[in-house]
């Protein structure tokens, strides 16, 4: 299992920089996509997070956020280019773009639904140029400027948008010709023992069960999404990142300073104690080990190229000289 992580302690902050407001649709009919998150409500839970001892519990819980930015760097440093500017989108305190090295980016733009959070770290903590700003994932092009981008990255923000396959669209259009776009976001699996011990007690104790882990991506359905949004040289996988807990207990305090509580719109504000206690003896029962209980992200990784005359494309159907049978 992955051991906990403490980040690095913070200084002194500075007031982002309001890139767009997020209250209108870029969807030219009027007619948005259907709501599945509540927007605010994830803002909120962010701000929170930070506000909360000072930051510091929310440094504390960035074990998950690091190692997945970790492996998300790995595949970022096999495009052997170095770019001018990288977007990080959805950035968060920049767990990404503290990982970026001057031989690979000039400077880094991170935008984030909640200011609190991308203010979070100071400038001593990257390795390049840092520009910061506010802005809600869901209204990219509002302002980011179409084929402007060399390098868009998400790291684990796009699971909380309403429209996903909007979204991918309008990264795509934000890139320039040939730019990039790679990306991580948990997939279904994610907390599926949390979900199942929830689940299970509502319907002993309750009689129903509601909401508690939001729906979340199908890998099998990313690569088609990222093919629907224009993107080319297509390179989806999935990867798993499992953490122990003493008890259900710690996982759902840890969500909540990630900012990763549930905000699904009609969620219930209110579990009753008894109904915890038992999805907390079914989680131990269900999914328990000696040291306690254990906890799975599921994550999708993908990479995907705006399309350009000058990118290698496949050969024709029928165009090779080489047959199958001698190789195999």
């Amino acid at each position: 299992m992955l051991a906990l992580r403490h980040a690095r302690r913070a200084g002194s902050h500075t007031h982002a920089r309001t890139f767009a407001a997020v209250s209108s649709s870029i969807n030219p009919s009027g007619v948005g996509p259907f709501q599945v998150f509540d927007r605010n409500a994830k803002r909120l839970q962010k701000d929170r997070a930070v506000a909360r001892d000072g930051g510091e519990r929310s440094r504390t819980v960035d074990y998950v956020r690091n190692e997945v930015a970790d492996r998300l760097m790995e595949r970022f440093m096999d495009i052997k280019r170095k770019f001018e500017t990288v977007l990080d989108l959805g950035s968060g305190a920049g767990h990404f773009s503290k990982l970026l090295e001057e031989d690979k980016a000039g400077k880094v733009t991170m935008l984030d639904l909640s200011g609190k959070m991308v203010e979070r770290d100071p400038d001593s903590e990257f390795e390049v140029a840092v520009d910061r700003g506010v802005l809600d994932e869901e209204h990219l092009l509002q302002s980011i400027p179409p084929n402007s981008q060399e390098a868009i990255v998400s790291c684990l923000s796009l699971h909380w948008v309403n429209d996903l396959p909007g979204v991918l669209v309008q990264i795509r259009e934000a890139l320039k010709p040939d730019g990039v776009f790679i990306g991580a976001l948990f997939g279904g699996d994610t907390l599926f023992e949390l979900r199942t011990a929830l689940q299970l007690a509502e319907v002993e104790r309750e009689g129903g069960i509601s909401p508690h882990v939001s729906p979340m991506a199908n890998p099998r359905d990313m690569s088609n999404l990222m093919s629907r949004a224009g993107f080319t040289l297509l390179t989806v996988d999935v990867d798993e990142v499992r953490i122990g807990y003493p008890s259900m207990w710690e996982l759902l305090d840890d969500l909540r300073d990630m900012g990763e509580s549930n905000a699904i719109i009609g969620r219930r504000h209110f579990v009753p104690r008894d109904t915890l206690a038992a999805a907390s003896a079914i989680y131990q029962q269900l999914h328990g080990e000696d040291a306690g209980v254990p906890a799975t992200f599921q994550v999708i990784y993908m990479i995907g190229w705006k399309p350009a005359p000058n990118q290698p494309r496949p050969l024709e159907r029928g165009s090779g000289d080489t047959n199958l049978k001698t190789v195999l």
